[in-house]
């Protein structure tokens, strides 16, 4: 049993959701900055996501592989 599956928060400002998704800081950290999400101040391990965040998480992840892909073939 998880962190999630015990109804954890989201770790976006401001958002009180309960999260669906957990990731590595190290992920999410390559593509929040454009993706304008932001976390609190400390840099945790993990960064749990809820759902319409995780949303707007995938998108820019998404292009960012396919700039990646585009870049090193």
């Amino acid at each position: 049993m998880g962190k999630i599956d015990r109804g954890i928060n989201c770790s976006i400002v401001d958002c009180n959701k309960s999260a669906i998704r957990s990731l590595s800081y190290s992920e999410f950290s390559k593509v929040a900055p454009k993706a304008g999400l932001s976390i609190g101040s400390n840099a945790p391990r993990r960064v749990y996501l809820c759902e319409d965040h995780y949303k707007v998480f995938k998108k820019f992840l998404r292009k960012e592989k396919m700039y990646e892909k585009w870049r090193y073939g």
